[in-house]
């Protein structure tokens, strides 16, 4: 109890925040700017490029080299377009709702350490705008903040699609929202800290991604669904809400909320490079042959190939699934993803506590096999309830199905049968079809009827 005293004595506070010169802090913060407005110019040419190969197709490739200055030129005509406002907006919230939703997400990114402390023009820092000793919650906090901006949207625009997508994507991100934070707590318990920085350095011998496996999947299911994206985002279904709650934005409110959305991307993914691949750390192959990988700037290389592996990981799932329904995805949510977290954190904390006092692994060992049969048991339950309701409805529908045929009129809506009389016509009822016709010499007029 005494060492862990002084090891959460020695961790920085808030006295630690915002340490360096002014001038390095005004540097940093305009590096992140820079690099969060690359990113978004960068992963809309991504998608466009990566998802035309993969549908056979070609993207862009006739503005600039190879097509990469399309995603720019896209970006300008779409903050000189007229800027229209409705009518019955309530016009201050409309305004403030865009800037409400692209604010936090450039935030959330200041926490995020890129590599360790190096020398900046004399000076000894970190690469990282800030650290603070409950860095993750600031992250969670500012995404919590974004919800608003979505959902004032919808409602500012006094119309019933945007109001019925702004209220859709914040049920939707509130819920994942709940299983992205759950996934924390497993690193916190490994970790013992809130600490980014410190975080990454816990995953010196091995990255979380392996000893919390669960904990990583579900938070890149959860990302998926915070960020709005395939095959998640159902709060811009085109086929149902038009645009979602941006359907009244145009020009440079419209490009905010577009903007938000990728830098929550870049943001989501950094932070699982943070929390579950190890950071800056470089991959334990490498420092195996090469002791000095994770010094000076090295790091910086490591961490960007992390990062765009889990960017990719955005496009390729967008190329690869189709939309679910909105039902599908809150069961998912709610029915799934949070009970397997509280269960996997209840191991975790269980197995954390059996070493922390000295118990043999034998009996670690045990909790990890009672732990995996349990979840074993629970999918098995899972998918023959699922199986029994599949084969519910499938009846069902047969005997609909049945009860149509021997009566048109079944299921409330009254429904002619071909052998009926058209109504408001002069052309008689037609014969069955199954009957040959009956021989007539008169000729009976024909109309469209």
């Amino acid at each position: 109890m005494h060492a862990e005293a002084v090891r959460l004595a020695a961790e920085p506070g808030f006295e630690g925040f915002g340490t360096d010169p002014w001038w390095i802090i005004l540097i940093k913060a305009l590096v992140i700017f820079v690099f969060l407005m690359l990113c978004v110019l960068m992963m809309i040419m991504a998608d466009r490029k990566v998802m035309g190969r993969m549908q056979q197709r070609h993207g862009p490739n006739r503005l600039g080299p190879w097509g990469l200055l399309q995603s720019l030129a896209d970006g300008v005509k779409l903050s000189l377009k007229e800027d229209l406002i409705p009518r019955s907006v309530d016009k201050v919230v409309y305004i403030a709702a865009p800037m409400v939703a692209a604010i936090p997400a450039f935030l959330a990114f200041s926490v995020i350490p890129v590599g360790p402390e190096v020398s900046m023009f004399g000076v000894q820092t970190r690469l990282q705008l800030t650290d603070l000793p409950v860095a993750v919650l600031l992250v969670l906090a500012t995404a919590s903040i974004g919800v608003y901006g979505i959902v004032l949207a919808g409602w500012a625009s006094r119309s019933p699609y945007p109001l019925l997508g702004g209220l859709r994507a914040s049920a939707q991100v509130i819920s994942y929202e709940i299983a992205m934070g759950l996934s924390f707590i497993a690193v916190f318990i490994y970790s013992g800290t809130l600490s980014t920085s410190g975080i990454v350095e816990a995953q010196q011998p091995i990255w979380f991604a392996i000893i919390l496996f669960p904990s990583f999947v579900i938070y890149l299911i959860t990302m998926v669904g915070e960020t709005n994206r395939l095959p998640f985002d159902l709060a811009e279904g085109e086929g149902e809400l038009v645009g979602g709650f941006m359907t009244e934005y145009s020009s440079m409110k419209f490009t905010m909320f577009f903007l938000a959305e990728y830098v929550n991307m870049v943001t989501v993914a950094a932070m699982s490079v943070t929390l579950f691949l190890g950071g800056y750390l470089a991959p334990p192959p490498i420092t195996t042959f090469w002791p000095g990988a994770n010094e000076g700037w090295w790091p910086v290389l490591w961490w960007l190939a992390k990062f765009a592996a889990v960017m990719f990981l955005f496009i390729w799932l967008r190329g690869s699934l189709p939309r679910v329904r909105y039902d599908q995805l809150m069961q998912l949510g709610w029915k799934l993803l949070i009970p397997v977290q509280l269960v996997w954190i209840t191991a975790v904390a269980t197995i954390r506590v059996l070493r922390n006092e000295g118990y043999p692994p034998l009996v670690t060992s045990a909790v990890i096999v009672v732990f995996f049969l349990a979840v074993l048991a629970a999918l098995l339950a899972m998918s023959r309830s699922a199986e029994r309701r599949q084969a519910a409805e499938a009846e069902e529908r047969a005997r609909d199905a049945r009860a149509v045929h021997e009566d048109p009129a079944y299921g409330g809506f009254p429904v002619p049968p071909a052998h009926a009389p058209h109504y408001g016509s002069s052309v008689p009822a037609e014969e069955p079809r199954t009957a040959p016709p009956a021989p007539s010499g008169k000729r009976e007029e024909v109309t469209g009827a």
